[in-house]
């Protein structure tokens, strides 16, 4: 949805300024999120250690993504954080007659996931924008023509801000003009 599996990661929180909601509450959750993942392997275990760790790479990632898109420096300790965990082992290839197949483990995901989110991040082109919807906080990779995408995705926030747009203005053209009046 974001468009990368890092920014997939930190968007895992959502309404991170009103009210978190986080999908990734166990480490059951981090299993069904990356098996969800096209990109990743998608048969890995977590522990509670390397869940630990995960929500710490989400966490600066968004971090990091927030810098980008208010053009501001990267935060330090989130560099360190992004910058250890893409050191890690990396997934397997191979190529068979039926495609790609990637297997690793958790650590290899998330490393994987860092290499991602540290390729997007680096790229001066790549234009990150934060969902235009009020609430959501989802940081996405702008790949439209123009860069005039809005929101992160149509499904969720697009067309609740539309729908919101066309009841007002249904509410607007219905509503008396001013004490008692009516529209003319």
């Amino acid at each position: 949805m974001s468009g990368n599996s890092a920014l997939d990661l930190a968007a895992t929180v959502g309404s991170r300024r009103d009210e978190p909601i986080d999908v990734l509450a166990s480490p059951a959750d981090l299993e069904r999120w990356v098996a969800e993942c096209d990109e990743l392997p998608d048969r890995v275990t977590a522990d509670f250690e390397t869940f630990e760790s995960a929500l710490s790479l989400r966490e600066a990632i968004y971090q990091l993504a927030l810098d980008r898109v208010f053009d501001r420096p990267f935060d330090r300790g989130s560099l360190k954080i992004v910058n250890n965990t893409a050191a890690g082992p990396v997934p397997t290839i191979k190529l068979s007659d039926t495609g790609l197949h990637m297997s690793g483990d958790l650590l290899a995901v998330l490393s994987q996931i860092a290499r991602s989110g540290i390729a997007v991040l680096a790229d001066p082109h790549a234009c990150l924008k934060e969902c235009g919807r009020a609430g959501c906080t989802r940081i996405y990779l702008d790949r439209s023509r123009g860069a005039r995408r809005t929101w992160c995705g149509m499904d969720e926030c697009g067309n609740r801000v539309k729908a919101a747009a066309y009841r007002a203005r249904k509410r607007a053209s219905t509503a008396p003009e001013g004490r008692g009046g009516f529209r003319h």
